[in-house]
């Protein structure tokens, strides 16, 4: 018995010297983990269109934050239920994410043990883009769209930068597509092309971001669209499409997707010209076809050149010219611009009156040799104003004219020999934008003076060829 007491006690002891033994050969170390400065749960700011850069403070003990962390960034696009995801430190991207408040995780994993540590941030998104200017432009066949900043910086090639793709070729127009029934404002942008694959592109005024293709603005596209020019005089869009006159679809409520659509071409036989004007109670145009005035009511039905006339310097149902250059008709007294199968460009003046149904009417006024013919070129670009003031480029010149008085003079802004490329008038006629191969110019044309230059924007890549303030 007491043996067998001796070996216990002996087994016991040899136990405990082995687990204090065993016990003594455990050494823990804890992992050091990343410490980030002023970032987890913090809310930065990002501009649609600008860089976005996060470059939090790491500090990690022992280790090299650069060479022995690897980084992960997580941007939840919640209304795509999908992840934006980017590596690598820092932070670097341009910000091309719809304007809202997004949650965001950083990933951290230590390279050297493979533990991995989440920090938690937001990026509050919003848009540079509410004032400034946006300038359609080519350069060397590729189209661009840029913004200047109220500070007279260029955002150059954005379209590129925040979609991954150029625009169409053969720009003719940037349309300001405005609000529902808010004249002015701009709530996309049209990019109006002459492209065969891909006549324009519709742009998110807000953002910049490409919305869609301009083929998906109608119900049913055309088998072949040749897009002319676009309007929104009162606030909806109207437009020039493969001859014919196209109305957006307003019945609907402005937040409804088929709202600001188009659906089929006004009806009848006629080809409409580019230089088509609406008014309140009228569409006022010319048929290339016909060689006619013609003439839709408010709502868009054809008219054709069911009007009256008088006078005899020439017949509006039948002008007989090849071409129509410019015309920008009001109610009252306007203007064509022609260039006549003899060659000669010709200048029609009338003086519309079409309010009352009952007696509509054009009366013919005049029709002579348009002074400036010895400038006008196939490229001239025109421009006029509400008083009658017409102004028109000629390589790199800009000439102003008053048919009134047939008063034609040179503006003195000195271009240096570059070819001027657009002109754009304000809306009050003080100031009129010209655009050269990298710049644009703001010229003085208010009364008593001349198109002195006032400011100069260089930096536009290309030739502009529309531009739109906001």
């Amino acid at each position: 018995m007491r043996n067998k007491l001796y070996f216990l006690l002996i087994f016991l002891a040899g136990t405990l010297f082995s687990c204090k033994k065993d016990l003594g050969n455990y050494t823990y170390h804890t992992p050091s983990e990343p410490i980030l400065t002023a970032f987890t749960d913090s809310t930065f700011n990002a501009l649609v269109g600008d860089t976005l850069t996060l470059a939090p403070k790491v500090t990690i003990a022992g280790a090299n934050y650069l060479t022995d962390l690897s980084y992960q960034w997580d941007i939840l696009v919640a209304e795509e239920a999908r992840t934006e995801t980017f590596t690598g430190y820092p932070l670097k991207f341009v910000y091309n994410l719809a304007p809202q408040l997004r949650d965001a995780k950083l990933t951290i994993t230590d390279k050297r043990n493979g533990i991995k540590y989440f920090f938690q941030f937001k990026i509050l998104g919003g848009t540079q883009f509410s004032t400034g200017t946006t300038v359609l432009s080519v350069d060397n066949g590729i189209t661009k769209l840029s913004f200047i900043k109220p500070d007279n910086s260029v955002i150059s090639n954005l379209y590129k930068s925040l979609n991954g793709e150029d625009l169409p070729v053969t720009p003719t127009q940037l349309f300001a597509k405005p609000l529902a029934y808010q004249p002015g404002s701009v709530e996309n942008y049209w990019v109006i092309c002459q492209d065969p694959a891909n006549p324009g592109v519709v742009i998110d005024g807000s953002t910049m971001l490409r919305k869609n293709y301009f083929k998906d603005q109608f119900f049913i596209a055309p088998p072949t669209i040749n897009l002319g020019s676009f309007e929104a005089s009162n606030g909806t869009p109207t437009a020039e499409i493969n001859g014919k006159l196209y109305l957006s679809v307003t019945q609907t409520a402005p937040f409804a997707p088929d709202f600001g659509k188009f659906s089929s071409a006004q009806s009848g036989d006629y080809t409409l010209s580019k230089f088509y004007t609406r008014t309140p109670s009228y569409f006022f145009g010319f048929d290339a076809t016909a060689q006619s005035f013609i003439t839709f009511d408010g709502g868009g039905n054809y008219m054709g050149n069911d009007f009256a006339t008088d006078g005899s310097a020439f017949d509006a149902k039948h002008i007989g010219t090849s071409n129509m250059l410019f015309m920008q008709a009001q109610p009252g007294q306007s203007y064509a611009y022609i260039k006549g199968t003899d060659g000669k460009i010709y200048e029609l003046s009338f003086y519309i009156d079409m309010d009352d149904y009952s007696q509509r009417s054009i009366h013919i006024y005049g029709k002579r040799e348009f002074k400036g013919e010895a400038f006008v070129t196939d490229d001239t670009k025109w421009q006029k104003s509400t008083v009658d003031i017409f102004y028109f480029t000629s390589n790199d010149k800009i000439y102003r004219y008053n048919p009134l008085n047939q008063d034609l003079r040179t503006l003195d802004a000195n271009m240096n020999g570059n070819k001027v490329t657009m002109i754009k008038l304000s809306a009050d006629g003080n100031t009129l934008t010209a655009g050269t191969n990298g710049s644009l110019y703001t010229l003085d044309v208010s009364v008593g003076k001349n198109g002195t230059i006032t400011k100069t924007i260089n930096g536009i890549p290309g030739s502009p060829v529309d531009m739109v303030i906001r």
